[in-house]
């Protein structure tokens, strides 16, 4: 049997490497910490799968109760998460096709081996369409169930749902693969890879940008159209007939409804365009594929040339660091400007930014029956706890895999005159300034646009200011206790059994400080608000919760720095 020109056995014999991959991670002599951190992930999994589900479920049954309404609502939200989740396979795909065709360590063995071009193009392809789909599938999973309970749909609605998602999968892995090949060949060699991450993190910034500025949330409050007329022309718009979204959404619409002859319809045209663009994709590898490796394998040029300008310079402000604290602080600074494909994560962070303060500026505070003072307070106090997640996030991109960045010159800090603490206190100082400033830059903003009381304001800057450290002390510490200085990409270090455990432990510190302040500044607040002075027991509140906060601030401070000072020495 052949597929696309490759006998079975030839494919079966390029994948073999990975299913052996697959069957040595599930060996029994898997150390038990293995067993432990693939626990954990599968309880944090299942944990977001019924949560994904117990909100999807709740927000169906609300539009099952609006009359006339209900349905239309249902299908456009069902149209929308279909294109979100195509557009994360196709950026997903990109960077796993990127990963997979041109970038592993592997493939100067595989090239060597009597095999053409185009066979091991088919071979890494049906790799990173698994690689890229198995999240987006196993998450899409929720959302179907909820509309097959909720719309009490039979078998053929599951079916139907697994039908149109595999097709789904395996164009956007096509149109992926197909881009990546084409620009392998055609841009200079060495810049295949910064360019991808570029526009792939301008194409999420336009997507949440578009979807941002659609304001979904009006979908929901027919009051905001002019007529009814105009309401119901925007909501039962139909999508573009040459979408894969739109021909997933019509035959599980269809399959809801019953339609057993639309629905397979609007499958088969998926499918035939699956098996098209696959046919199309081996075609165009098996003449281009090769040649835009070979030119990937030239040395990297840099697409935004730079001058070392910080070769050789002191500044007074710096004269007392010693000299080698001194080098590695360059270090850090020259290491993120030289690799570029840092940069395109600045203009993601900086659209996520505009995106988190419009936000704020379009919340609808004046249409509230509750007091609009007391809802800006409480938006600014639970707004601390938001900047922090986003500070974390940040962090868990920078930060964390800062140590793991070392790599295999890791031997050249050990060998350094300076100690594993200076080194880590100067990896916490480079990147803690910078987030500190972005921190207080989201706090005051959002406080500006909420029109918030000067405590609240005061309140949030101080918060945040004892808050920044500790996420940014949890990322380098526990960065450092769980590196990994052998991975192709150590930005992924975060998916690891520690980056988990940076983000449950940032989480839980985030939540600890808030709920530590939430208390006090109720009673304050109210105190104000009623115009009466806080009591002596209210005032011992006030400051025992205050020391707590702070000092839970240092300890997360100076924990993690010391366990990742420890478990590097050892």
């Amino acid at each position: 049997m052949t597929l696309f020109g490759i006998t079975m056995n030839e494919l079966i014999d390029l994948l073999r490497p990975r299913f052996l991959s697959f069957k040595n991670v599930g060996d029994s002599r898997s150390s038990g910490n293995r067993r432990i951190r693939y626990l954990l992930f599968a309880a944090i999994g299942l944990a977001f799968w019924v949560g994904a589900f117990l909100m999807f479920y709740r927000v169906l049954t609300y539009f099952q109760g609006i009359e006339e309404f209900g349905d239309v609502l249902a299908r456009k939200l069902l149209s929308m998460v279909l294109l979100t989740f195509f557009s994360l396979l196709v950026f997903s795909g990109i960077v796993a096709s990127l990963s997979k065709l041109y970038l592993s360590r592997d493939l100067l063995l595989v090239h060597s081996l009597p095999v053409s071009g185009g066979k091991i193009f088919l071979a890494r392809w049906l790799e990173s369409t698994i690689d890229s789909s198995w999240m987006v599938i196993l998450f899409s999973l929720p959302v179907f169930l909820s509309y097959g309970i909720v719309y009490k749909a039979g078998p053929f609605f599951y079916m139907t749902a697994g039908m149109a998602l595999i097709p789904l999968c395996l164009i956007a892995s096509a149109i992926s693969a197909l881009v990546v090949v084409i620009a392998a060949v055609l841009l200079p060699a060495g810049r295949i890879r910064t360019v991808f991450v570029f526009f792939g993190l301008l194409l999420i910034v336009a997507l949440i940008a578009a979807f941002r500025l659609m304001r979904p949330e009006r979908l929901v409050n027919p009051e905001t159209f002019a007529t009814l007329l105009l309401y119901l022309r925007e909501m039962g718009t139909p999508g573009s007939p040459f979408l894969p979204t739109t021909w997933a959404s019509d035959s599980l619409n269809a399959a809801l409804s019953g339609l057993k002859g639309e629905a397979l319809f609007h499958l088969s045209l998926a499918w035939s365009c699956a098996a098209a663009l696959a046919i199309v994709a081996t075609w165009v590898a098996g003449a281009f594929y090769f040649k835009g490796y070979t030119k990937a394998q030239t040395t990297a040029e840099k697409l935004f040339p730079h001058k070392n300008g910080l070769r050789g310079t002191r500044y007074p402000f710096f004269e007392k660091i010693s000299g080698p604290a001194w080098a590695f602080t360059v270090k850090e600074f020259r290491t993120f400007f030289r690799d570029q494909t840092q940069w395109p994560q600045l203009f993601l962070i900086a659209a996520l930014i505009a995106i988190y303060l419009y936000n704020f500026s379009v919340l609808p505070l004046g249409q509230s029956k509750i007091r609009t003072i007391y809802l800006q307070n409480i938006f600014s106090f639970l707004n601390m706890g938001l900047a922090a997640f986003v500070l974390t996030a940040i962090a868990a991109r920078f930060v964390y895999p800062a140590v793991s960045f070392e790599g295999d010159a890791f031997w050249i800090v050990r060998a350094a005159p300076i100690s594993l603490k200076t080194f880590l206190w100067v990896k916490f100082a480079v990147y803690g300034l910078p987030l500190l400033i972005l921190a207080e830059i989201l706090t005051v903003s959002s406080n500006i646009l909420l029109q918030v009381t000067p405590f609240m304001m005061a309140l949030s800057v101080v918060t945040v200011f004892l808050m920044t450290p500790g996420v940014v002390a949890l990322g380098v510490g526990l960065g450092a206790a769980y590196p990994d200085f052998q991975s192709e990409n150590p930005a992924q270090a975060v998916t690891s059994f520690g980056g988990l455990l940076f983000m449950l432990l940032a989480a839980g510190f985030i939540a600890a400080v808030v709920v530590l302040e939430a208390g006090p500044v109720y009673q304050v607040f109210m105190a104000d608000f009623h115009g009466r002075s806080l009591s002596g027991l209210q005032w011992i509140w006030l400051i025992v919760s205050f020391a707590l906060v702070l000092l839970l601030c240092i300890l997360a401070v100076l924990l993690p720095m010391r366990l990742g000072e420890r478990r590097l020495r050892g």
